[in-house]
């Protein structure tokens, strides 16, 4: 693994261990030529994913892209970073196990959408407005009125004898 301080070909593993509920290993690594420490992760990546966009443009899928998405539509919100880990985990693992060398954006989009419905309602509205382009306040009322008719359902009151 090339150092990212002083781009030696050669650097050495120091720890590793279990990251990511055991779906990647986590690497200390030390440099011998600068002394530099880094941590980096292996995955097991069972194909090439290519994302089709909706310009007709085909780009490599790319699981920091999708991480960023998560971390944005999340920020300053109290969900632990174990659980935004396991939700791209996730996807990742339903996209690649699909069968499916080739995904559409609107796909990805969607499995976001329900893995954010599952981990914050704040979280699901911001990426939903992107994603689903809002125009207007309108938009957000109508995304807020699903969210509050799901807990709503969600949410049984047993009946009293």
């Amino acid at each position: 693994m090339r150092c990212p301080y002083c781009s030696s070909e050669d650097s050495q593993v120091k720890d590793s261990r279990p990251a990511e509920d055991g779906a990647a290993i986590r690497r200390r690594r030390v440099c011998p030529g600068c002394g530099g420490r880094f941590t980096t992760f292996e995955r097991v990546q069972l194909r090439d994913l290519v994302v089709s966009k909706k310009t007709g443009r085909r780009v490599p899928f790319d699981r920091d892209k999708l991480q960023r998405s998560f971390e944005i539509a999340l920020r300053k919100r109290p969900v632990e970073r174990e659980r935004i880990d396991r939700a791209v985990s996730g996807i990742v693992r339903r996209l690649e196990s699909s069968g499916e060398t080739e995904v559409a954006t609107d796909e990805i989009g969607l499995l976001v959408l329900e893995a954010l419905k599952a981990l914050d309602d704040v979280g699901f509205v911001r990426y939903a407005s992107v994603y689903r382009d809002f125009a207007g306040p309108e938009d957000f009322e109508r995304t807020i009125a699903e969210l509050q008719a799901k807990i709503a359902s969600d949410t049984i009151i047993p009946e009293k004898d």
